[in-house]
């Protein structure tokens, strides 16, 4: 008779899931630049934190953005009272440069995302940098691997160029010196005429606010393709024109308001406007030059400050402050907050590191690494030596 072979049983196999890594972030309170951004909003690091990372805030961090220490503490941080106590996470994000004494407080290895404003590097400062060994990313050379853009010089630029039509609006008022003209006009009186050199996303974003205003718009960039952009995505005709000479020159000369939107990718901005048309154009008429943080546009202008933004040459009232976005530091923040957050979130699988890894887009914001130069733009501008992260990381991880 036949033994019936019965089934065994078999072990459960569950499938289980990466470990989460957690991560130990940190947020200077910021005291240079006049920088009024926080580079976490309370609403982000509730988010953080309920996915169990540890965010450490220095008391005051988000005064400037009308962020009380309270707001992060029942969101979920650690109110702390010393940058010496932040300085302590792993990854620490900044709205602002490290300065000099912030970099003492670094460590090897450690994580840094922040801003550089390429008027105030020098080599002293990429030095002390490579010195400390630490991962330092720009914040504005981070870019998306789907779209290839930059998110946070696309949020900040839309800030941007909202924030100059406003500012021109408001500086053309006779009470702030101006030609005592409204932007937008009104029956039977003609329209402010505005024109705004450069086609990216600063000049989209104030030219959609300066239409909606009233304005009358003309836009001049060589880049014809930008050109085509812009108009596709105001969705509108717009008066547009190649940078002649000339014809610039031409409207230039009966412009009240001019804005300065040129941006060039790795130097500084274009000289388009010399001080010759400035002295020509119309009293009273407004340049918001907001390629200033590139040395600017205008032959005239000067960087200013939020304390004192304006001056006035030649006749022509002049604002030139480098860090628009601060202006309206709220806004910013959350907007700052929002793409950092949803980075520092997909690290959780492999920690910080990994994700620097794993993610091109990332990698691109990286300028020192561990002791080594790895922006070749930097390199060649201090005359430094700087070797492919992708060589680097190889080896490391």
């Amino acid at each position: 008779m036949e033994t019936l072979s019965l089934p065994r049983t078999q072990p459960e196999m569950l499938a289980v899931g990466q470990r989460h890594q957690q991560l130990s972030i940190g947020i200077p309170k910021e005291t240079t630049l006049q920088e009024n951004r926080v580079a976490l909003v309370p609403n982000s690091v509730a988010t953080l934190t309920a996915h169990g990372h540890e965010v450490l805030v220095e008391s005051g961090a988000g005064d400037k953005s009308r962020f009380t220490d309270l707001d992060y503490s029942e969101a979920g941080a650690q109110v702390v009272h010393s940058a010496e106590e932040v300085y302590k996470a792993e990854v620490i994000l900044k709205s602002a440069p490290p300065t000099l004494i912030e970099i003492e407080l670094m460590r090897p290895g450690q994580v840094i995302v922040s801003p550089i404003h390429l008027p105030l590097l020098n080599a002293e400062y990429i030095h002390k940098l490579l010195q400390k060994r630490v991962v330092a990313l720009a914040m504005e050379y981070i870019r998306d691997d789907v779209s290839g853009a930059f998110p946070v010089v696309h949020a900040m630029s839309e800030i941007s160029g909202n924030s100059a039509i406003l500012i021109a609006a408001d500086l053309l008022a006779t009470t702030r010196g101006g030609k005592g003209v409204l932007l937008g006009g009104v029956a039977g009186v003609p329209p402010a005429k505005v024109i705004i050199l450069g086609a990216g996303v600063i000049a989209e974003f104030a030219t959609r606010t300066a239409l909606g205003l009233g304005a009358e718009v003309r836009i001049f960039d060589n880049n014809i393709q930008q050109i085509i952009h812009l108009q596709n995505q105001v969705g509108r005709p717009l008066h547009t024109s190649v940078i002649n000479p000339k014809h610039l020159q031409e409207q230039l000369l009966t412009a009240d308001v001019a804005i300065g939107a040129v941006h060039s990718a790795h130097a500084n901005a274009p000289m388009l406007v010399s001080e010759d048309i400035v002295r020509r154009m119309k009293p009273g008429s407004v340049i918001v030059d907001v390629s200033i943080d590139q040395g600017g546009c205008f032959e005239t202008s000067e960087a200013t400050t939020h304390d004192k933004p304006t001056y006035e040459r030649h006749g022509v009232i002049h604002y030139c402050v480098p860090n628009i976005p601060s202006r309206v530091a709220r806004t910013a923040s959350e907007a700052i907050s929002n793409i950092l957050t949803s980075l520092l979130l997909t690290s959780e699988t492999g920690g910080i590191h990994a994700l620097i890894t794993a993610h091109p887009g990332l990698r691109n914001g990286v300028y020192t690494y561990r002791g080594t130069l790895t922006n070749t733009h930097l390199g060649e501008r201090f005359q430094m030596r700087s070797t492919d992260l992708d060589l680097l990381i190889t080896s490391d991880f």
